[in-house]
């Protein structure tokens, strides 16, 4: 496959990816939605349904790896890099795609939840719950955009995002690629949408299952630039969490396929 193959295809499969996944957690917790509060199964069910329509459909192209910890992990099994940068940077502007897509779709229970008085108080810039929305780590939407942890403790957080990463990247080696090994199969992408959706109920209470660098960083990056009224921060002193660990945990799955299954 080509190099305008694999940014294509990555590009718009990530894309997808995001605008799915994060759709399913716009429609969950936002105000005047008629999916809200359906609860963590429907966000994890979601995510995996997420995953399985991006991978049918840029598969043919790239191989769908849409995650960077996957284009790793795969490098590393194979020892060829020449493609890594351009699968990461497909990656990354298709997750900021999604995530404006959703912001799109959503534009307007956005802006209710946003200027609810329950959500950032009052109107005025002097809203106590405004201002607490402007400053915080994190604000109010940040979770349909990225990830973030319940409780946080940078060596647990860390670890998490290592250890779930670990898990679906081994699960791809393993199960998931296609006949040439640089990509998923057509079997191999619902085995991979069953793993995450096993490791968002299994792995996915303490931060909120990234296992993916660019399905974070890229839309925290579009919720950092968006005109969201009173949206809060952005929560950067975490962003490297979900961004490190899963590339570790990536290369460890590689690690070990290449010493156990090889």
């Amino acid at each position: 496959m080509s190099s305008s193959d694999i940014f294509i295809g990555e590009t718009i499969g990530t894309a997808i990816l995001i605008l799915l996944g994060a759709g399913v957690v716009a429609a969950v917790v936002l105000k005047a939605s008629k999916a809200q509060n359906a609860g963590w199964l429907a966000i994890t069910f979601g995510w995996g349904f997420a995953v399985l329509t991006a991978v049918y459909t840029t598969a043919p192209l790239s191989g769908a790896h849409l995650n960077p910890a996957v284009t790793l992990g795969i490098a590393i099994k194979d020892g060829d890099w020449s493609n890594v940068p351009t699968y990461w940077a497909g990656q990354l502007l298709g997750a900021m795609i999604g995530a404006t897509l959703a912001w799109v779709a959503y534009y307007g229970q956005f802006r209710a939840h946003l200027t609810d008085p329950e959500i950032v108080g009052d109107p005025g810039a002097e809203s106590t719950k405004a201002i607490e929305a402007r400053e915080s780590q994190a604000g109010p939407v940040l979770g349909v955009f990225s990830t973030g942890p319940e409780i946080r403790n940078v060596a647990q957080n860390l670890a998490t995002e290592i250890i779930g990463t670990f898990v679906l990247v081994l699960a791809v080696l393993t199960q998931g690629l296609n006949d040439n090994g640089n990509g998923l199969g057509i079997l191999g992408a619902l085995i991979t949408a069953l793993v995450v959706v096993g490791i968002g109920l299994s792995l996915g209470g303490p931060t909120g299952y990234a296992i993916n660098p660019a399905r974070d960083l890229g839309p925290r990056i579009v919720h950092a630039l968006l005109p969201l009224p009173n949206k809060g921060g952005s929560d950067w002193s975490y962003a490297w969490v979900p961004v490190v660990g899963p590339l570790i945990g990536g290369a460890i799955a590689a690690g070990l396929y290449k010493l156990a299954f090889a």
